[in-house]
């Protein structure tokens, strides 16, 4: 997983206060992007997008 990118929410100068994700068909990659050498979280795709819905409906009932 080579492309990774950063939230466009990442905040000012390079970023580093976000994490960053790659996608593949199957799967997405999380890193921290203040150490993007350590460890990495992979979660099927399915179940990252059904993690994001949540954390969208999270913030509209706010």
């Amino acid at each position: 997983m080579a492309n990774w990118r950063k939230s466009s929410y990442s905040g000012p100068d390079d970023g580093n206060e976000c994490v960053e994700i790659a996608n593949s068909p199957t799967h997405v990659a999380v890193r921290d992007s203040k150490v993007p050498t350590r460890a990495t979280l992979t979660f099927p795709t399915t179940a990252f997008a059904s993690f994001l819905e949540a954390l969208k409906e999270s913030a509209r009932e706010l």
